[in-house]
């Protein structure tokens, strides 16, 4: 099969949430289409470009400037034109709407925060453990970090569909908000101050899970009350973010189920 047989036509890559090409993201952001993020050829000078990313970002969505050997990789359909939008499949929602979700369940708040998790396919997991672990809604940052995607909606097997999500400018200030709702943060770490078994998850609780290469930035695990590590046993030192995040996750729901 030669590589142009093996690309999706327009209407196959919108329907994965990939739109393609300039008058086709122009028209997007016309019709007011739910974007999740803007990707455009990095050092382009082009006025058709340039006046996609001044109406992107006054409507709010993240513009973000890439090498074109990325859009190519993005590019469902080999005719990107320098320009790639990736839409989302549901709206965000506040901090607020999630308090108010554990309020109208009767449940101490129980909420996730995803500190720059990259991989679509991590946050789809983490959504969809989320979900099944009782978890009343996930932050993440609106700057590096996948958002909910059709992708991350796939892998999340549904899940996205049911969970609130919050996209926030800054993800230490949701902390110092969550901390002002009297939420405890507990952070995950390799060199964690509470093993996992030994610390105390009732009550109102923020869980960050950090990035899959550096795990927590330095200003949020400053933000954290405790950080808490999963004890290991083998010769691998660190599991994958989603991994992680699912133990963590269903020994809340454990300790809150005792």
């Amino acid at each position: 099969m030669k590589e142009n047989e093996t690309k999706k036509t327009l209407p196959e890559a919108e329907a994965d949430g990939v739109i393609e090409g300039r008058n086709a993201v122009i028209e997007a952001l016309r019709s007011g289409a739910a974007i999740d993020k803007i990707y455009l050829a990095k050092g382009e000078t082009d006025k058709t470009l340039g006046h996609i990313a001044s109406k992107a970002r006054a409507n709010g969505i993240v513009v973000v400037e890439t090498e074109r050997r990325k859009l190519d990789m993005m590019s469902q359909t080999g005719a990107h034109q320098g320009v790639v939008a990736v839409c989302a499949v549901r709206t965000y929602c506040s901090i607020d709407d999630i308090l108010a979700i554990a309020a109208e369940r009767g449940e101490d708040p129980f909420v996730i925060i995803c500190d720059e998790i990259s991989d679509p396919h991590n946050l789809g997991a983490i959504i969809r453990s989320a979900e099944c672990a009782g978890a009343h809604g996930i932050i993440i940052p609106k700057r590096r970090s996948a958002g909910v995607t059709a992708i991350v909606g796939k892998v999340s097997a549904g899940a996205a569909e049911h969970m609130a999500v919050a996209r926030v400018p800054n993800i230490t200030n949701a902390i110092k908000e969550l901390k002002q709702a009297g939420l405890w943060i507990y952070g995950t770490a390799a060199d964690g101050q509470s093993s996992l078994w030994k610390t105390n998850l009732t009550g109102p609780i923020g869980l960050v899970i950090g990035s899959e290469g550096d795990g927590m930035s330095r200003l949020v695990a400053e933000s954290c009350d405790v950080t808490v590590s999963i004890p290991m046993k083998g010769k691998v030192s660190s599991l994958n973010a989603s991994c992680a995040a699912t133990i963590l996750m269903y020994e809340v729901l454990h300790q809150r189920m005792k």
